[in-house]
């Protein structure tokens, strides 16, 4: 019995990679399946026809005349069984079994490594359901069977058949394995992408939420400037007319803010929190708070100009969230450098480490309560969210860098 074995082969669609995951190499198995497993039944066919044992454990080359008729038509239907290996996995074991059981026990049983392949085939693409389960398990017992039977009317020792019996398990069990732990695989890149929308979604739900607290405050300003212009309207037509040039400079503000403010609203945005939120500005308070947790921060450079106030909001989370991993991952005394600069038409922000602290418990410093970190996930999604990118990545001579850039699309 040829007992050969057979190289595993992968899925005939696998699924699609997630986004930014090179893309694995796919062999002609997995391109094109029906035209190689029609290419495999032929060479399976092929070779059980032209090879057989010899004395010694070896093989030989055979003549196609010296293989009786009966027998060819035997091969030719237990090799082209293996063209629906895939989409009839337990048919094509049966058509195998079928074909090699009344070769057994004589010169020409050597179909053993088509009902290999099948056994295979069955542990890799049978789904696991209650009716498959009982016929994965009538058909290995079956080939297992047949193994044995054919052992034994060739007079091969009980530890020789035995082995027999496992290599045919075994086969199904390959075969059952790269199934579980393509699954596996496939589950846990559909829980990566569910998280990442998850993430996608709350960064996005907390910056709307911030980006209507600016619009808010803007729209306060308005209101108290035009309640100034209606008092002073009657006898002091100047200041009047300098409040409502206010009025409509905040305005434009305003609805410049909403505009961005719409791509990213959720209607379950809640409103908790309200207030004026932290700009560029309050980056001394920040730093200050994490010095005081240890690490040794150095601000340089700077800007001068006013930015808009979506900005600026972006900005210091996106340089909070940054210090926060430092401290989280690399730990006190981790020496940091944070560079403010204008470049290509927007604000640029670069944060430095050295990466040779301690790593720490820590939490994001100033952030509003309930509001989880998501480290670079939501910051690059604050940076898309305003037309600009966020590299980040460890630093060839150890240590990491963060490297922002957000469009300011004019002063505010």
């Amino acid at each position: 019995m040829n007992l050969t074995a057979q190289p595993s082969h992968g899925p005939a669609n696998g699924p699609a990679p997630a986004p930014g995951v090179p893309k694995k190499f796919r062999g002609p198995f997995a391109r094109w399946p029906r035209s190689a497993d029609a290419v495999l039944a032929t060479l399976i066919f092929l070779a059980t026809v032209f090879v057989e044992e010899a004395p010694g454990d070896t093989l030989r080359l055979r003549a196609a005349t010296d293989v009786p008729v009966a027998a060819l038509l035997l091969y030719a239907g237990a090799g082209g069984s293996l063209y629906w290996r895939r989409t009839r996995p337990i048919a094509a074991l049966a058509l195998a079994i079928a074909a090699w059981s009344p070769l057994l026990g004589t010169r020409w049983s050597s179909t053993g490594g088509i009902v290999l392949i099948a056994l295979y085939s069955i542990g890799r693409y049978v789904r696991d359901t209650r009716e498959n389960r009982l016929g994965t398990l009538a058909a290995v017992g079956a080939a297992i069977a047949a193994a044995m039977v054919d052992s034994r009317l060739l007079s091969v020792t009980w530890g020789e058949t035995s082995f027999c019996a496992l290599v045919m398990f075994t086969a199904w069990y390959v075969g059952r394995r790269v199934t579980l732990r393509a699954e596996r695989a496939e589950r846990l890149r559909r829980e990566q992408a569910a998280e990442t929308r998850r993430i996608v979604a709350e960064e996005r739900t907390h910056i709307a939420r911030e980006l209507h607290d600016v619009v808010a405050h803007r729209v306060s300003m308005m209101t108290v400037q035009a309640g100034a212009a209606r008092m002073v309207a009657a006898h002091d037509p100047q200041e009047a007319l300098a409040a409502m040039t206010a009025v409509e400079e905040a305005g434009r503000q305003a609805l410049d803010e909403l505009r961005h403010l719409l791509g990213v609203l959720r209607p379950e945005a809640d409103r908790e929190g309200l207030g004026p939120q932290p700009g560029l500005a309050d980056l001394d308070r920040l730093v200050a708070q994490v010095r005081e947790a240890g690490l040794d921060v150095s601000v340089t450079g700077g800007v001068q100009a006013a930015l808009p106030a979506r900005v600026e909001l972006s900005a210091y989370r996106i340089v909070q969230e940054a210090l926060t991993n430092v401290l989280k991952h690399s730990g006190p005394r981790t020496r940091t450098e944070v560079r403010l600069s204008r470049a290509g038409g927007g604000l640029r922000i670069e944060v430095l480490d050295d990466g040779q602290g301690a790593p720490v418990p820590s939490e994001s410093f100033g952030s509003p309560a309930g509001v989880p970190g998501h480290g670079i996930v939501g910051m690059r999604e604050r940076a898309l969210l305003l037309g600009g990118s966020l590299d980040a990545g460890r630093r060839p001579g150890g240590g990491f860098r963060l490297a922002a850039h957000l469009p300011t699309g004019g002063d505010s």
